[in-house]
């Protein structure tokens, strides 16, 4: 039966409860917390020790806070109770709501096991509800209420203060006073797992301004050009922003590139190399203009830069100026391609010209037209790979159709029909021998630098005008007919025989021409041989009407 002063003392241990509890949610951190829990067992459930044994990420229990006792302190804090031990212990013993309580005669098994305890010796209880000091009473912490959720912690009390088992009223101060302890420490968790994230959020956002400001440091003080892109939409290519070294290599303000994107500087001849460079690594070697209307050599190397939300935003692009290097690979080009003395090309370059115009199927050959009808019948995908398009076929090369016209001589020992073809001059100057033997190799060389600027002159832009060495040259003029070419040779002929300057000096030298044509089913080597044979033949009748002259 409750007594008249048992109403006031629960009054009291209430407010006391209240105010523990009030002040568990105002600890700083986590360990704070903790320490309070420890401490408001003491201070309002009315036990003299108590210790906070909290949940690891690895399941296993460590305590976290003791309060009561400086000693048990010192044994107990830091040292860790396997998972399966306390799983053990709770499933013991009474069960008091939520609560587990062990009695002394049932709790002596739990001496060897490895939760750290504490206990003082004591007598032997004199009565029934009397407090021994090897009992033990638990109140596990979860993060739901009447035992549901995450097993977070468990609170461990002993001795309390009037000397008795805890009744009704403590029974259920104890377990409210855990529940309120899971969630303070739920709180302290999430309170600490925000601190730490945002102590980590302003790291990054500090190393993100430092990566801003070192790419914004290397981007301007590049020695090289840089660019930054718009990626997608209407303004896809636009340069949103230049860097000094770009601004002056291309002679324009950056203010000014604001308008424009790569496509609108790029040399036209170029658009599609540019055009065909992928963005993500892509590589491009072309021409930008300048301001001034010149065009500088440049090589293109893309980078994009992606965001984790929408995907690529920006494209990055680094311009290196290879001018310099450009210039030195085609005059080696130009050299290996064209004669030192006269700047003609030579002779691997007019086989080269030659040959890119001649295919070894002649026209109107019997596989020449089975492969034309062959597709035709097939269509634009068949497997022969030739197509007719208008009068001549055109041939396929490796990768599919390369529009290749077949070239075609004009009918020869017949009235000029109109008919038109690929004229091959072949040139020998006459009387060149005697000159080198008697003024020399310089004055020789001056001759034929002469020859090459007069034949030059004397032809259509388009056409060729080769040495074919020595003191031999070569003219291809595509698009004559048989009459065509007689006038240009006749014309070249009489542009060469003037008198020549050289050291004060007049020589003369003279000219014969043999014309031969080019058609497919021939070889480069089979024409000029042609055209070296009419040569020949035309010299030879020279001579002849020559001598009955004189």
């Amino acid at each position: 039966m409750e007594t008249e002063s048992e109403p006031y003392v629960r009054l009291a241990t209430l407010r006391q409860l209240h105010q523990v509890v009030a002040e568990l949610n105002t600890a700083r951190s986590l360990a704070d917390t903790l320490q309070s829990v420890a401490d408001g067992v003491i201070a309002g459930l009315g036990f003299e020790l108590s210790a906070v044994n909290l949940v690891r990420p690895d399941g296993d229990l460590v305590v976290a806070a003791v309060a009561g006792s400086a000693g048990a302190e010192a044994l107990m804090a830091g040292r860790v109770g396997s998972r399966s031990s306390w799983e053990r212990r709770l499933s013991m013993g009474e069960r008091w709501g939520d609560l587990c309580f062990i009695p002394y005669t049932e709790g002596w098994v739990l001496d060897d096991d490895d939760v750290p305890q504490w206990h003082t010796a004591g007598p032997a209880p004199r009565f029934p509800d009397e407090w021994h000091p090897m009992d033990r009473l638990f109140a596990p912490m979860y993060s739901q209420a009447n035992g549901g959720g995450e097993l977070l912690g468990v609170i461990s009390v002993d001795r309390p203060r009037n000397g008795r088992r805890p009744g009704a009223w403590g029974r259920e101060a104890l377990q409210m006073y855990a529940f309120q302890s899971a969630i303070a420490i739920g709180n302290a968790r999430l309170r600490a797992n925000m601190q730490r994230a945002l102590v980590r959020l302003e790291r990054e956002q500090q190393a993100l301004r430092a990566s801003e400001e070192s790419f914004r440091q290397a981007f301007e003080y590049a020695p090289s050009g840089m660019a930054v892109a718009e990626m997608g939409g209407d303004q896809h290519g636009r340069l949103l922003r230049t860097n000094d070294a770009l601004c002056r290599l291309l002679g324009r303000p950056a203010s000014a590139m604001r308008r424009y994107s790569f496509s609108d500087l790029v040399h036209p001849e170029d658009i599609g190399t540019l055009l065909r460079t992928s963005a993500e690594g892509g590589r491009a070697e072309l021409r930008l203009a300048r301001r001034d209307g010149t065009y500088v050599w440049v090589s293109l190397r893309n980078s994009v830069v992606a965001d984790t939300a929408d995907g690529p935003r920006f494209l990055l692009t680094h311009v290196e100026d290879i001018e310099e290097r450009k210039r030195h690979e085609l005059q080696l080009a130009h050299r290996a391609s064209h004669d030192s003395l006269t700047g003609l090309p030579n002779s691997a370059e007019l086989r080269a010209r030659l040959g890119a115009r001649l295919c070894s199927r002649p026209p109107g050959s019997a596989a020449d037209a089975y492969a034309s009808s062959a597709t035709l019948a097939a269509g634009p995908g068949g497997a022969p790979g030739y197509r007719s398009e208008g009068k001549e076929p055109f041939e396929s090369g490796p990768g599919g159709y390369d529009h290749h016209v077949h070239t075609v001589a004009p009918a020869e020992g017949a009235e000029d029909d109109g008919s038109k073809g690929l004229a091959v001059l072949f040139c020998d100057l006459d009387g060149f021998k005697s000159i080198n033997d008697r003024f020399g190799h310089h004055t020789g060389a001056a001759v034929l630098i002469e020859v090459a600027r007069r034949l030059t002159s004397g032809v259509r832009d388009g056409d060729t005008v080769a040495r074919l060495g020595g003191d031999e040259f070569v003219v291809l003029a595509d698009g004559l007919g048989t009459a065509d070419a007689q006038d240009l040779a006749v014309r070249l002929r009489n542009a060469i025989i003037p008198p020549i300057r050289v050291d004060g000096r007049a020589v003369r030298v003279g000219a014969s021409f043999g014309i031969g044509w080019a058609s497919c089913g021939m070889t480069a080597e089979e024409v000029l041989a042609s055209a070296d044979q009419r040569m020949y033949v035309e010299k030879r009748s020279r001579s002849k009407a020559n001598r009955r002259a004189g």
